[in-house]
């Protein structure tokens, strides 16, 4: 199971959300590169990089940032305001491990399929559930969609794999979904599971069901997880 540390930039700081609320952010490093440098240098391989500015505003504000991240030589995972073509093809020229789709991937279903044709699955599909209905345009608004279907309809397309957050359960500390991630899996997809993971348990447990990866956020910046640890059961 692959580990993805969470760098979340928002006004180009890294900070973290409780259950997406933008109106009182965490700040807990100015500099999401020296966070980049942090999480290497303890043991990841990859990274989970969200433009929260992006996902707001429609468009990716910290490709910059992204850029100098990658540029460190790690993989990184990247969501928030990716809708255009352009954006994703920038985001793939400069090297990035894969590209998540969000709102534009249940919003635009050409542009979905484009970029799973051309890129395969370094193109994921971002699942934000909210009662088990899928929250899209940066968790602000809520949709008559539920999770499960839309899980089907992606893989339908040529999706290989789901970015899964539970919105009631990100940045709680309150443990993760396991019910609706095993839900999601059994589809046949490979599921990033995100959202409330706030112990090595939670990480056992995870790799124990077969999940292909999970993101670590809150929990590595709290301390309540050890990234080096989380890597190590993982090898197990």
């Amino acid at each position: 199971m692959i580990i993805f540390p969470a760098i979340d930039i928002l006004g180009g700081k890294c900070v973290r959300l409780t259950r997406g609320d933008y109106a009182s952010p965490e700040v807990y490093y100015d500099s999401p590169e020296q966070v980049s440098d942090l999480w290497k240098s303890k043991g990841a391989q990859y990274l989970h990089v969200v433009d929260l500015d992006g996902a707001k505003q429609g468009f990716p504000v910290n490709k910059a940032i992204v850029q100098n991240i990658v540029s460190k030589g790690i993989k990184v995972q990247v969501g928030g305001g990716i809708r255009r073509a352009e954006y994703i093809e920038e985001f793939m020229d400069m090297g990035v491990f894969r590209v998540v789709l969000g709102t534009s991937a249940l919003e635009d279903r050409s542009l979905l399929e484009y970029a799973v044709n051309r890129y395969g699955d370094r193109v994921a599909v971002g699942i934000d559930s909210k009662d088990r209905q899928v929250s899209i345009k940066g968790w602000l608004e809520t949709t008559e969609v539920r999770d499960v279907d839309f899980a089907r309809t992606v893989k339908e397309m040529g999706v290989k794999t789901v970015v899964f957050t539970d919105i009631s359960k990100d940045g709680t500390l309150k443990g993760p979904n396991f019910s609706a991630i095993e839900e999601i899996k059994r589809i046949g997809l490979d599921v990033v599971a995100s959202g409330g993971i706030s112990a090595l348990e939670d990480v056992i447990k995870l790799k124990e069901m077969g999940i292909y990866g999970a993101i670590i956020g809150k929990a590595l910046y709290t301390g309540d997880i050890d990234l080096s640890q989380a890597l190590e059961v993982t090898l197990c």
